[in-house]
C-alpha cells in the first residue's frame, strides 16, 4: 500500500493536521501510521497494545489496516473504547461484535479484551477493565469525533476533561443515540441503549500515540467546533489541541466548514 499525499497540511495549537482527498485515502494514511507505531512497539518490547474506536466512520481505516502486511498480529493485544450497558453481545449494535467482523477475525490478534455489555455489576466490571489498560499501557489509539464532538462515549455535558477514573457508566446524550440510529444500528431512538460503559477522556490520552481519524460530512459541524471554538468540555475532541502526540485525520468532506 502506497502512501497517500494530503491535500492539505496543518496545525492547530498543539495538534497537527493532515487533509486527505477521500475518506479512503484518510483510511489508508492513518493505518500505515498504525503499523508504523504497532511495528516500534513490538520491536522495542516484543508486544504492542492498542484501543481501536468502532462506529461507521472507522470503516476505512480498519479495512485498511487489516490487510496490511507486516504486522505481528499475535503479539497485538486489543481494547477498545465503549459498550453499551445491558445489550446483547450477539446484537448487531455491539461494537466487540462490530469490531470482530471489521478487523479482529481477520487479523487474529494474540488477545483481545471486549467492553462487557451484561456485566453482573457494572462498577465491577470498570474497574476491572481499567485494571487491564493500566496493565497494558496503550501505544496506539485510534479515535474519531462522534457528530456531536464525543470521543468515545464522552458526551457534552458530560465529558471531564479531569475524570479521576479510566472507565466508567455514562448517560448517553440525545445526539449520540440519534448518530447510532442515522447510521443503522438500531431501528428507532427508542431501541438505543441509554447507557454506556466507557473509557474517560484521560484514558483516551494516555497512549503513546493517538490518532484521531474522523471522515465524512455528517462531521463538518464537529470538526470546524472542536478546531475552532475554545478548547471546552462542551467540545470533547478539541482537548487533543493541548497534547502533543497527536495527528488528525479529515477528508474533503469533513474538513469542508474549516478556513481554507
Amino acid at each position: 500500500m502506497n502512501q497517500p499525499a494530503p491535500t492539505k497540511t496543518t496545525q492547530v495549537d498543539q495538534l497537527p493536521i493532515a487533509i486527505y482527498a477521500t475518506k479512503a485515502a484518510l483510511g489508508q494514511a492513518a493505518a500505515l501510521e498504525a503499523r508504523r507505531v504497532i511495528q516500534a512497539a513490538i520491536a522495542e518490547r516484543g508486544a504492542a497494545n492498542v484501543i481501536l474506536a468502532t462506529g461507521n466512520s472507522q470503516l476505512s481505516f480498519l479495512h485498511a489496516l487489516r490487510e496490511l502486511d507486516g504486522i505481528d498480529w499475535p503479539r497485538v493485544t486489543i481494547f477498545h473504547m465503549d459498550e453499551y450497558v445491558g445489550i446483547d453481545p450477539e446484537h448487531p449494535a455491539s461494537f466487540p461484535l462490530f469490531l470482530r467482523h471489521h478487523i479482529l477475525d481477520a487479523v487474529q490478534p494474540g488477545r483481545f479484551y471486549p467492553v462487557p455489555g451484561q456485566p453482573a455489576d457494572v462498577e465491577q466490571a470498570c474497574r476491572e477493565y481499567e485494571a487491564l489498560l493500566r496493565a497494558h499501557p496503550a501505544d496506539l489509539v485510534a479515535m474519531g469525533w462522534g457528530e456531536n464532538g464525543h470521543i468515545a462515549f464522552n458526551d457534552p455535558p458530560y465529558a471531564d476533561f479531569d475524570d479521576p477514573v479510566w472507565v466508567k457508566v455514562v448517560a448517553l446524550a440525545g445526539a449520540s443515540r440519534r448518530q447510532q440510529v442515522g447510521e443503522g444500528h438500531f431501528a428507532t431512538l427508542a431501541d438505543v441503549p441509554t447507557h454506556a460503559i466507557t473509557l474517560t477522556i484521560p484514558a483516551l490520552l494516555a497512549p503513546r500515540r493517538i490518532l484521531c481519524i474522523v471522515p465524512e460530512a455528517r462531521k463538518a459541524n464537529a470538526v470546524r467546533d472542536c478546531l475552532t471554538l475554545p478548547i471546552s468540555e462542551e467540545h470533547p475532541g478539541s482537548i487533543l489541541r493541548t497534547v502533543g502526540h497527536a495527528q488528525l485525520y479529515l477528508d474533503a468532506e469533513s474538513a469542508a466548514l474549516l478556513a481554507s
